[in-house]
């Protein structure tokens, strides 16, 4: 169905759509995160190899999109919100991407596997985080569906209440990675002190995966409210 939007007949392909494509990517990367750590834990160092090439890819795409978003988003007077706006949408996304790699390339670094123990927490933290960046993509999706309504309407109401999703998600990450700190605590005196220092060093930043996911729907949220 063609596009009732007069900046679509104008410039052709949505200016929006590549700021979606972007943190597909990103969310891409974030989500292969489980079976990496499920292969640490596993000590299967080659299926790990191969799931972070595959979260490194990703992140590399995620910074060519990104490089171009920068380079070829219209000026302002051509779009609904403030293009410094999407820029620091953009900026954000590729948090998560960066995230998601930084985790990756430290548990590979290292062969890292976490005590037995924590396993189970393990898994249940890293993948609600990874939920969390899929509600992101989520109500990034929509981004479009608000240019096409001018930011307003019924579809600002879907939006909000994605938004909402999105940080009771975040929120359950924070109390899990507050559980999974306490019980690496409880562990600490029986386990090499340097890894204990990266086990936090991974939880940490597994933790900022997430925030960086809310972030991106408070941002949206900004786009919203102007």
């Amino acid at each position: 169905m063609p596009s009732s939007n007069p900046l679509s007949s104008l410039f052709g392909r949505s200016p929006i759509r590549p700021i979606q494509e972007h943190m597909q990517v990103a969310n891409d990367a974030a989500q292969l995160l489980p079976t990496f750590v499920e292969a640490c834990q596993n000590e299967d160092w080659d299926q790990a190899r191969e799931i972070f090439k595959r979260i490194s890819d990703a992140e590399q795409e995620a910074d060519k999109l990104k490089r171009s978003v920068r380079r070829h988003l219209p000026n302002s007077l051509f779009l609904p919100v403030p293009r410094t706006d999407l820029l620091e949408l953009v900026t954000i996304q590729d948090h998560v991407a960066n995230t998601a790699k930084d985790v990756a390339g430290l548990m590979l670094g290292r062969e890292m596997q976490f005590p037995g123990k924590l396993e189970k927490h393990l898994f249940e933290f890293v993948r609600a985080c990874t939920a969390t960046c899929e509600q992101a993509l989520v109500a990034i999706r929509e981004l479009d569906e608000l240019l096409e309504v001018g930011f307003s309407g019924r579809e600002v109401v879907h939006v909000e209440g994605l938004i909402k999703e999105l940080d009771k998600l975040e929120g359950r990450t924070d109390k899990q990675s507050q559980a999974l700190r306490a019980r690496l605590f409880k562990l600490e005196r029986k386990l090499y002190p340097v890894d204990v220092m990266f086990y936090y060093k991974v939880i940490e930043l597994l933790a900022s995966l997430a925030d960086s996911a809310e972030r991106v729907g408070h941002r949206l949220q900004i786009l919203i409210a102007k």
